[in-house]
């Protein structure tokens, strides 16, 4: 199981959707490669809260497992981790591989370069778990390329459902800006309240 990403307490994932950069992700941009409908990539995208909604789906053609998914955004983010939710009956994706920045990410690129970062996934119909980045390396990042080379075992692979969690630089531009309205604000107070408020990695 995932565990929420605040530093307080909260149950069956409550505080999920206040990290969720799903508001930050410019949907028209949202392109696939190897998807059986075009477009449909688009549809997987929606609230933290309809990501048990097996209604839309994103698939490969037929014996070929392989997706590559574009996701850009309208502002710099920050990513905490990714939760994606798959197909049933051996659709869902068994590995995915991360790369930022890149609009031009092709199957050939994908497997020859080395990713960001890459995850051995699991079967996650319900979506209970999510994986972490690492998050020193999921900084400014103006748009993330995942690739999913394979499943695990049927003739396509099936995605319903990803969620990014995280922060989007402009919030936090302007929460940093606020700051200079406080009456003799203590830096040393100051850095300790925000290194508290931030999300931590699971």
């Amino acid at each position: 199981m995932g565990s929420c990403l605040h530093q307080h307490d909260c149950e069956e994932y409550e505080c999920a959707g206040d990290w969720s950069l799903y508001k930050n992700i410019d949907i028209t941009g949202v392109t696939a490669l190897n998807e059986t409908v075009e477009g449909s990539a688009k549809s997987v995208f929606k609230p933290w809260e309809q990501r048990s909604d097996l209604s839309t789906v994103l698939a490969s053609n037929d014996d070929d497992a392989e997706l590559i998914v574009f996701i850009p955004f309208t502002t710099d983010v920050k990513i905490k981790s990714i939760c994606v939710v798959g197909g049933v009956d051996g659709h869902s994706p068994s590995k995915m591989r991360a790369f930022l920045n890149r609009d031009d990410i092709d199957f050939s690129q994908a497997n020859d370069l080395t990713p960001v970062q890459e995850w051995e996934l699991a079967e996650n119909i319900r979506g209970e778990l999510e994986y972490p980045t690492k998050y020193a390396k999921f900084q400014g990042v103006a748009s993330l390329t995942l690739h999913f080379p394979s499943n695990f075992g049927a003739d396509a692979t099936h995605v319903h459902y990803i969620g990014l969690r995280g922060e989007a630089t402009q919030m936090k531009r302007d929460a940093i800006a606020n700051t200079v309205y406080e009456a003799m604000p203590n830096p040393s107070e100051h850095k300790i309240s925000q290194e508290q408020g931030m999300p931590q990695v699971l």
